[in-house]
Formats: C-alpha cells, structure tokens, sequence
C-alpha cells in the first residue's frame, strides 16, 4: 500500500515541477533595445518615416511572435493537464484496486468467515493469503475457529458419552431386575406363609416400579442418541459361552458346544444382545432353550432356539423395528427395543441378527464375524 501512495505522490510532484519550469516564466517582450534605437535615430536624422515604418514592423513583429508563444504555451499546458488528468485517473484507479483487493475483499471475507461462525459453521477454514495486510489477523481469526471447534467436539463427545452410559446401564439394570422378579415369583408361588407372601408380594411391587423406572431413564435417554458406541475386538468362543451362561439366569438353556473359534465382537454390547435374546425366549415362550452354532465360510453362527407359539411370518421382518411389538405380547410387559438395540449391535460388529419360525417354536441366528 505504501508503495502505491508513494507513486501517486511522485507523479504529482514531478507534474508540478515540470508545469513551474515550463509556465512559470512570463511570456518574453519585445526587443525594446532595438525600438530605443529606432526611435533616437529618427530623431537625431530626420528620418522619421522609415524609422517609423520600421518601428511598427518590428512591434508588429514582436506582438505577434508573443501571441505565437502564448498559443504555444496555453496548447502545452492542455496538453499537459490532459496527460496529467489521465495519469493520475490511472493511478487514482489502481490504487483504488489495490484497496479492493488488499483490504476490502479481506474484510468481506472476515464478515462472511464471522458470519458462519455466528451460524455454527466451525468447518469452514479461513483462507491464507501471504501478500494479505491482515495475514496475522487472519490466522488468529482461524486460530479461534479450531478452539471453537475442537471445544465444541469435546463437549458433544462428553455429553454423548454420558448418554450412552445411562441408556447402557439402565437397559443392563433390566437383565438383573427380570431375575429378581422372576425369583420373587416363584418364591411368593412356593411360601404358604401369609406374612412372607405379602414381603414377597411387596418386594416384587417394588421391583416392577424400579423397571418402569428404569425403562423411562432409558427410552429418554435413547430418544437422544444418535448412537450407541460399539468397539469390536477379538474374542475366545470360549468366552462366548460364558456370556451365553450369564445371560441364562433360569437355567432355561440346554448343555450346548461352540467350535473353537476367534470372533470379532465388543464383549458388553454382545453380552446385552444375549441377554436381550434369552429374556425374550423366557418372556415369550417359557421354554427350553436349544443353541446349535456352525462355522460358514468367515462367520460364526448361532440359533438360539425356543419352543412356544413362534410369530405370524408377516410380522417376522418388523420385529426388529424400533418399537415394535407383535400381536401376542400384549400380555407381556415390555417396549420393543430389545431386538431392535440387538440387531444395532450385530451390525456395527459387522455381523448379522435374523429372526424366523421353525417347526416346534421361534429361533434367532446370530451372525458373528470371524477374527
């Protein structure tokens, strides 16, 4: 910028030094020398008709010659205005580019780059210029920007984090309830005692009001996530039975065998989608529980077999929808999110949860990939 202004300034001083030298003398006289001497010769001879006819030639002469130089001079000095009038447009127009592009274009980009901040648009970098004035101001701009956004990120994860853990344990808090209450019931179906029966009886009260409340925390929960977090890793089927054993509280699963295997899964989140699988065999059929697992091709698979009514075939591909009960369960307590948090899980350990009839009951095949 400094550069620009400083050549405005030269062609402006220049102008004016070369209009001092060219104009700033007046137009020259006559030759007053040569009319003195006319005039004294005239005089002192008698001639003073020729000497006057001399006389007004050469006044003619000199009038003349100065009208001449002063049309010379009023033509350079349009001329020169007009020269001068282009140049300094010209320069007058660059540097009014040079602002455009130096300060305001920068500015304009500020106001927009602040403009989206406001909107909570922390994406959208800001532009380097090394030949920008303001380049350090601009970069501190951008600085601020990632701050933004990396606070921003750290408190949605924080947040999202503690979503998670609530919607987790308050649906792992429902695996242990369904046990005390289920033990509470068949106590309170065993004792002949009044007294224990209406301890029981109480206890098991309070068990189905801590469900519902339970369940309240976690569909309040759930309706804000976005996800559950899922972290696969390798895992012994070995390992795998002993979840499938935790998650058979009433003993309902027969002796089973996996093969000998390496499976890629996230140990909790499987843990939960058993859980879910085997409760729902007790809730719904009340049965016997068969497991018969193969290996096909890179994956393990699992079917976990029941024996009751089994489900109409045209609600088989809605059971794992969010909310979604089937015909037969309006007797049984529930909000049809087992199957469909289950089959979330499978999916993001790259696996697979199918549900479907089978001639004595209804099975779910797990689909478990391969480590």
């Amino acid at each position: 910028m400094k550069k620009y202004i400083a050549i405005i300034l030269f062609i402006a001083i220049v102008s004016l030094i070369v209009a001092f030298f060219a104009f700033g003398n007046d137009v020259p006289p006559p030759d007053v020398a040569s009319i003195n001497y006319a005039v004294r010769t005239a005089t002192e001879t008698g001639e003073t008709v020729d000497y006057i006819y001399m006389l007004t030639t050469q006044l003619t002469q000199a009038f003349n010659d100065m009208n001449a130089e002063r049309h010379r001079r009023e033509g350079a000095m349009q001329l020169f205005l007009y020269i001068f009038i282009c140049v300094f447009s010209f320069a007058s127009v660059v540097f009014c580019l040079y602002l455009n592009r130096r300060i305001l274009k920068p500015f304009r980009k500020l106001q927009y780059f602040a403009g989206a901040v406001a909107a909570g648009n922390l994406d959208l970098p800001l532009k380097m210029d090394e030949s920008n004035l303001f380049g350090a101001f601009t970069e501190s701009f951008d600085l601020l920007r990632e701050e933004l956004k990396a606070t921003k990120e750290a408190e949605l994860q924080a947040s999202q984090s503690k979503k998670e853990l609530v919607a987790s344990l308050s649906h792992d808090i429902k695996t242990p309830l369904a046990s005390i209450k289920s033990s509470m019931e068949l106590l309170l179906v065993k004792s002949k005692n009044e007294d224990e029966q209406e301890i029981f009886g109480s206890i098991n009260g309070k068990v189905e009001q801590i469900d519902d409340l339970v369940t309240n925390l976690f569909l309040a929960t759930l309706e804000e996530l976005q996800a559950l977090t899922v972290i696969p890793a390798e895992i012994l089927s070995i390992e795998l039975s002993k979840l499938i054993q935790s998650a058979d509280y009433n003993g309902k699963v027969r002796p089973f065998s996996l093969p000998g295997c390496v499976i890629f899964a996230d140990q909790q989140r499987l843990q939960q989608v058993l859980d879910n699988i085997i409760s729902n065999a007790y809730k719904y059929a009340n049965t016997n529980i068969n497991i018969n697992s193969f290996i096909d091709n890179e994956y393990l698979v699992i079917d976990i077999q029941d024996y009751g009514a089994g489900v109409p075939d045209e609600e088989l591909p809605l059971l794992t929808g969010k909310f979604y009960r089937g015909k037969n369960t309006e007797k049984c307590m529930g909000y049809g999110l087992g199957l469909y948090i289950s089959k979330y899980f499978m999916q993001k350990m790259a696996g697979e949860l199918a549900c479907k009839n089978h001639e004595c009951g209804f099975t779910v095949r797990l689909t478990l990939k391969l480590a």
